[in-house]
């Protein structure tokens, strides 16, 4: 079993493409009119869509998060575009980085050495 899309909430869709796409650098797969963007993540889709107005935020605070992994070679740069747009780092440990995107939720990119798949 694998992970096939995670949904992301929100109500302002293009923001957080915004942010996904020029700061995190993930490509857009799929675009379903202005209320829903699929991006892709190695083959995992993240899915942009419009809350609706009775929908609960994002919980400010949270620790739950979606991580991405990335190559060890890519940290700088990433961390170069998290600071250029203003993001800034709350926690790290040996291989992960965390912060908060737009609407407040927690994400981290990690390149955690896992071994290769079989």
């Amino acid at each position: 079993m694998r992970i096939h899309h995670i949904a992301l909430r929100t109500r302002d869709v293009a923001r957080l493409e915004r942010f996904y796409v020029a700061v995190l650098g993930l490509p857009v797969a799929a675009r379903h009119g202005e209320k829903s963007v699929w991006l892709d993540a190695d083959g995992v889709f993240v899915m942009l869509e419009q809350a609706a107005d009775d929908e609960p935020g994002v919980v400010m605070q949270t620790k739950e998060l979606v991580a991405f992994g990335i190559e060890s070679t890519e940290l700088a740069a990433c961390l170069g575009r998290l600071a250029s747009a203003g993001v800034g780092v709350e926690a790290r440990t040996e291989y992960t980085h965390y912060f908060r995107d737009p609407d407040g939720r927690r994400v981290a990119i990690s390149h955690y050495p896992h071994a290769p798949r079989v």
